[in-house]
């Protein structure tokens, strides 16, 4: 079973099993600080919530609890702990996962064992959270138009300028949502004028809002939530240099340890109506 049949498989069987009342009924969290708070998330993700800020970065992009969200590759699980469950009541919560290259980089598999770890450790029905495979260069891709309020990409876009598939990428993320929706980007950013090489990781503010108008997305604004004013962006193995990653082992381990994660771009675009 190759892994995203096996994803739709565990996607199914996503819950939070530890938030339940006192006749061990599933007790889904009912605002938002209560499923960035949830015992059910994994200690290695509660950790980086001091540098991720999830509360505060889905505020800013408007999440409420009805609402139909797309998240884009949704790396090793760290946003679906939270928005899963917190959804599961009123909303749907939905993933893209491209798949798989023929020889994909260890990192990537990483990524995706532990986010099957973390939907495995649930045993409930999850209904309404589900799957959308994504093939950014292939015509087997049969994505509904306009279902989603809020498309989602973390640290995301500079993977598909990487693959040169930005234009279908940021065309999917148009077709996905409702006239209105909101696009939130969050991204490695470069500083101003800092020569960087795409496999670096990081992009400009500049180029990432030039790419979502390009597509028709009109620009509402950025929050300073993900800043990190520490991080020059000039490292050895780019933004994986950093935590939580540390590409380098234990070499200089400390010294980026102290620079923490990546300073990020937070930005929020809207499809306009028709």
């Amino acid at each position: 079973m190759n892994f995203t049949i096996a994803l739709i498989v565990s996607l199914t069987l996503f819950s939070c099993t530890q938030l339940r009342n006192e006749k061990g009924e599933l007790a889904l969290p009912g605002s938002l600080k209560e499923a960035v708070n949830s015992s059910s998330r994994a200690p290695e993700n509660e950790q980086r919530d001091e540098h991720q800020h999830p509360l505060e970065t889905l505020e800013f992009f408007g999440l409420r609890p009805q609402m139909t969200v797309v998240e884009i590759t949704p790396g090793a699980g760290y946003y679906t702990e939270i928005m899963a469950p917190y959804l599961s009541r009123q909303g749907q919560y939905l993933v893209v996962v491209p798949r798989l290259p023929s020889n994909p980089p260890p990192f990537m598999i990483e990524n995706e064992k532990k986010l099957q770890e973390i939907i495995l450790r649930h045993q409930e029905v999850q209904a309404k959270t589900r799957i959308i495979p994504f093939e950014p260069l292939s015509a087997r891709n049969r994505t509904k138009p306009a279902i989603a309020d809020l498309v989602i990409s973390i640290s995301s876009v500079h993977n598909w300028v990487a693959t040169g598939t930005t234009k279908m990428a940021f065309k999917l993320f148009y077709d996905l949502l409702k006239p209105g929706g909101v696009l939130g980007i969050v991204q490695h950013r470069a500083p101003v004028g800092k020569k960087i090489t795409q496999k670096s990781g990081y992009m400009t503010e500049t180029a990432v809002i030039t790419l979502a108008k390009k597509a028709g997305f009109k620009f509402l604004g950025k929050a300073e939530i993900n800043a990190n004013p520490k991080d020059t962006a000039d490292y050895p193995d780019g933004v994986w240099t950093l935590p939580p990653v540390y590409r380098l082992g234990e070499k200089d381990r400390e010294k980026y340890e102290d620079i923490g994660e990546s300073d990020r771009m937070t930005l929020k675009f809207e499809k306009l109506k028709n």
